[in-house]
């Protein structure tokens, strides 16, 4: 059955896409249908939806204006224009162009580096240790920011930090002990914070793989 009165999300716990899309879905209080998607058993539906076979996915239904959204920035904004109870979104014009090129940075550069260090065989590299250190490049200059401020967004949490905070995880955890003995307190704490943080918890929760059919 893959009709639903709610919006679905076909999602994968550690996807750092996910995440992002899920913090955001959270935050807004927006209900809809999560779906956890087995990565070598994608379903069908999702796949008509999305023939490029990633995640997240949201489907907003069939009576929907526009009823997919393929990624998961997109997802993030349409659920904070929807209810933003927080305040995560910036505000129009200069407010929102600064947030959009840390992400955008985040997801170009930063995120082509940390693919070839946390999986350098698949670049056919010996190690990923050079584009470790070009991605801490871009690291430092967070932790600059987070040195002045609580968060990349200013004073509170907000569409940035929601949207990078997981791919620093990721970057963290290929090596805790490397990761750990960098001069970046500052971004350690902030990562630290999200990490043990209640909304953390939130979108962290197992969920089997859905079952197509169930």
């Amino acid at each position: 059955m893959t009709d639903t009165a709610l919006p679905v999300l076909y999602s994968f716990r550690r996807c750092p896409y996910a995440m992002r899309a899920r913090l955001a879905l959270h935050v807004s209080g927006v209900a809809y249908a999560h779906r956890e998607v087995a990565l070598k058993h994608k379903p069908a539906h999702m796949l008509s939806l999305s023939p490029k076979g990633t995640v997240p996915v949201l489907w907003l239904g069939s009576a929907a204006g526009e009823p997919v959204l393929e990624q998961s920035l997109d997802i993030m904004l349409w659920a904070l224009r929807q209810h933003d109870p927080l305040g995560w979104l910036p505000g129009a014009g200069a407010g929102m162009d600064e947030a959009m090129a840390w992400i955008t940075h985040n997801d170009g550069p930063f995120k082509r580096h940390l693919d070839r260090y946390k999986y350098p065989n698949r670049s056919g590299l010996h190690s990923g240790q050079a584009d470790r250190d070009e991605a801490a490049v871009w690291l430092l200059s967070l932790n600059a920011r987070l040195a002045s401020q609580a968060c990349l967004a200013g004073g509170q949490w907000g569409l940035t930090d929601a949207a990078i905070a997981p791919f620093v995880r990721q970057y963290a955890h290929t090596d805790p002990r490397w990761f750990a003995a960098q001069p970046w307190k500052a971004l350690a704490r902030w990562l630290a914070e999200f990490e043990g943080s209640e909304l953390f918890a939130s979108i962290m929760h197992k969920h089997e793989p859905w079952q197509e059919g169930a």
